[in-house]
């Protein structure tokens, strides 16, 4: 039983340490609000009671998309974290590729203006 109590011990603090930050705002949070609009939704800067299926612009669809070209860049950025000693050749001609392609998609994207904003 002894080998299972750090289990034990992880098991009742764990939920204790994700709930407690639940609750420590209710006794400082106001219920009051003066203003309604505090209280709608807000998404975008576009009327939250209209048409749920109104159209977009391709602006906004474009701008998320290339949004999400730096996240694969960094997260395959960190093995390059270590020292330079202890990466093999393979390690780093692949990043090396990587780079490039991601440098091409770059300048691609710079040439052909989808990251001007009109």
């Amino acid at each position: 039983m002894s080998e299972f109590a750090p289990i034990c011990i992880y098991l009742v603090i764990s939920p204790l340490v994700s709930l407690i930050p639940l609750g420590v705002p209710f006794p400082f949070a106001s219920n009051s609000s003066t203003y309604p609009e505090k209280l709608s939704a807000y998404e975008c800067g576009f009327d939250p009671f209209g048409d749920a299926r109104s159209r977009f612009d391709i602006r906004f669809y474009l701008v998320s998309i290339l949004f999400i070209i730096p996240d694969p860049e960094v997260t395959f950025s960190f093995p390059w974290a270590v020292p330079p000693n202890k990466i093999d050749p393979f390690g780093s001609w692949s990043m090396m590729a990587f780079l490039l392609i991601l440098t091409i998609g770059s300048l691609y994207e710079w040439k052909r203006g989808a990251s001007d904003r009109e």
